[in-house]
């Protein structure tokens, strides 16, 4: 049977395009996409336990790898394997966690993995440049609760003139070269270098790259409606007590802060805390306690 597939092509204005294609690889994942730019492809997979995890955060794990074998080779040397990622990798990591996670709901605290994996190299593409539009094109078509989608792009002056998504070669030239981040509504992380530029040089290179983005996010959009998408799972949140949180801050705020102002050292500030901690305590009875962790 051969499975039926669903893209969306993205136009960059100068003759290149960006496709976004999903049905065909990794289906038992909860959202799958292969993001395709010239000849470089990324396929970027996303899972999340249907059970929330006994934590009081959001425990995300983006993994994004460039293999030799993208580029039909192995390692050489003693060991024929491949190493721990490398610091472009792992920056290349933080970059997309840094956009995803402020738009999981606060309470979500189940196992989240994004695996993005680039499958074939090309040299004239910045494979890193897309790991944020195909890490979000794949929650668009999951049934992970998430807020919005979003993309990341770099952007670069080159002889005057903004471009988005380089090749390594020209991005020598460039005097601007920044990631940019964001949603469709809103810039949520810049990070990169320029030459001596001015605030005004800066503020346009991020509009022309939120630019870019917008036609990124409609796209994921589109997909996601050919696809059909999923209906939100239903998940178990944090239970908040708004009581329970004003009787401790009000008992522990002004203490807290006195004992912060005071100048002593470490040891005496822990113990001073914990002298705190316990007069807390002492306001709620064994059950409350219990119920309450």
């Amino acid at each position: 049977m051969i499975p039926k597939t669903f893209n969306e092509v993205i136009d960059l204005g100068d003759g290149r395009e960006i496709s976004i294609e999903t049905g065909k690889l990794a289906k038992q994942a909860d959202g799958s996409v292969v993001v395709r730019m010239g000849d470089a492809m990324l396929l970027c997979t996303i899972v999340s336990n249907k059970e929330a995890s006994p934590v009081d955060f959001l425990p995300l794990t983006v993994d994004y790898r460039e293999k030799f074998a993208a580029a039909g080779r192995y390692p050489g040397g003693f060991f024929k394997r491949e190493a721990r990622p490398s610091t472009e990798e792992v920056l290349t990591m933080r970059l997309v966690d840094r956009c995803l996670r402020p738009l999981f709901p606060k309470d979500y605290h189940a196992e989240t993995q994004v695996m993005i994996q680039l499958m074939s190299h090309d040299d004239n593409v910045m494979p890193d440049a897309l790991a944020g539009l195909a890490a979000s094109a794949a929650i668009q078509l999951s049934d992970i609760p998430f807020e919005c989608p979003i993309s990341e792009a770099r952007v670069a002056r080159i002889n005057g003139e903004f471009v988005i998504n380089p090749s390594y070669e020209a991005l020598q030239e460039a005097d601007i070269d920044i990631m940019v981040g964001a949603s469709e509504d809103s810039v949520m992380m810049v990070e990169g270098e320029m030459k001596e530029c001015s605030e005004e040089e800066m503020a346009e290179a991020i509009k022309f790259a939120h630019e870019a983005i917008k036609v990124q996010c409609q796209a994921q959009v589109r997909l996601a409606e050919k696809v059909g998408k999923k209906e939100t799972r239903t998940y178990e949140g944090e239970r908040e007590d708004e009581a329970l949180q004003q009787k401790v801050y009000e008992a522990s705020y002004s203490k807290c802060y006195d004992i912060a102002k005071q100048g002593s050292t470490k040891q005496e500030r822990g113990e001073a805390f914990a002298n705190v901690k316990e007069e807390v305590k002492a306001l709620f009875s064994e059950e409350e306690l219990e119920e309450n962790g």
